[in-house]
């Protein structure tokens, strides 16, 4: 078991990373003293687990159980509605735990519920996928609007993170590729010896074996708990967390959300950042070869032809960064470098076109 800080303007808390180490939980709530334990999960994940921890936690609190529907569809206002409907009845007060037990959609929507009950109580992130080792940390949380993926919600800080990595031994293999999107993103924008390792070692998602996950679960939070530790609410720095992003929520709400998943469309626009990285800046940072590893690995690297660029760019103008009908796109100067640039919607239009057409003369 290892442990990170993450430290705040206004709150210090711990990720602790491990396998089996959920008793952990017991250990973190007894600090909290709740009036009440609101667990927050998904039905697939309560079919897993569900019954492990609910009677882990009835064993010291009060506690009740909100199961949603697996699946980015309930990360919407009517699911968030309901848990507070449910929170309410529930009669939970300030001094009341929500614990947020799953992936990423419960992280982020169970998160924004515990921001928002009576102006907010405490939560704990408990990850339960390789992808929500970059969304568990860092207090960002939101539900998404169909003119846009996370556009309601707020920055607020959970009391712990508990990353027990044991759970990822149930992951299907696409969810397990997704979350290692997030993985590489991490070395790409701060970590270049941590990039050669992914490159050289993980040619396959059997790759990842138990040991490895540990070791990359942990380099992951790291680079980002030192990130949101100097930048809390996304002001300068914490930005670069959004390598491939801008575009990769683009396809992501384009395709309606759940169709695509989070990873796999970030891997693409990681792709379309490392060209437009090289084209930009004139630095060779290997995009071919990133290219050919994605395609190993079994992440897409094109954009879909159904998809048009015009509404790819629409969407990306709706971005939380966009200002003044510009769009700023997180770059590489080199790996483990990054930078930004702003692009008015007709430069990028012009650039993506270039990009998709570059990739479509290649199949050929």
């Amino acid at each position: 078991m290892q442990s990170v800080q993450v430290k705040t303007t206004d709150s210090i808390y711990p990720i602790i990373v491990g396998e089996n180490i959920l008793h952990e939980l017991t250990t973190i709530l007894a600090n909290l003293e709740p009036s009440k334990v609101l667990l927050v999960t998904d039905d697939l994940v309560d079919q897993l687990y569900g019954d492990k921890v609910l009677d882990l936690l009835k064993k010291n609190w009060s506690t009740c159980k909100y199961v949603i529907e697996n699946g980015e569809a309930s990360k919407s206002f009517p699911v968030f509605y309901n848990i507070q409907t449910y929170a309410l009845k529930e009669k939970l007060d300030r001094n009341s735990v929500i614990i947020a037990f799953g992936g990423g959609v419960v992280g982020d929507l169970a998160g924004f519920v515990a921001a928002t009950f009576m102006r907010g109580i405490p939560y704990i992130q408990v990850p339960t996928t390789l992808l929500a080792h970059d969304s568990a940390v860092g207090g960002k949380v939101a539900i998404n609007h169909p003119e846009g993926k996370n556009m309601i919600g707020a920055f607020y800080q959970p009391k712990a993170v508990l990353y027990d990595s044991s759970f990822l031994k149930s992951l299907p293999k696409d969810e397990l590729r997704s979350g290692f999107a997030e993985v590489i993103k991490h070395s790409l924008i701060r970590n270049e010896t941590f990039y050669h390792f992914l490159n050289s070692t993980i040619k396959d998602l059997s790759d990842l074996t138990s040991e490895r996950l540990s070791d990359m679960i942990l380099e992951g939070i790291k680079i980002k708990a030192d990130v949101v530790s100097k930048d809390e609410k996304e002001l300068g720095l914490r930005e670069i967390l959004n390598f491939g992003h801008t575009l990769g929520h683009a396809i992501e709400s384009q395709a309606g959300y759940g169709k695509i998943s989070h990873g796999d469309c970030v891997a693409i626009g990681m792709i379309f950042a490392v060209w437009l990285s090289q084209k930009t800046y004139h630095h060779h940072l290997n995009y071919d070869e990133i290219v050919k590893w994605f395609n190993q690995i079994g992440f897409p690297t094109r954009i879909p032809t159904s998809f048009s660029s015009e509404d790819l760019l629409n969407k990306m103008l709706s971005d939380k960064k966009t200002r003044s009908n510009q769009i700023k796109m997180i770059l590489l100067e080199k790996i483990g470098v990054t930078s930004s640039k702003v692009f008015t919607k007709e430069e990028l239009l012009t650039l993506l076109e270039q990009w998709r057409e570059m990739e479509e003369e290649e199949i050929v």
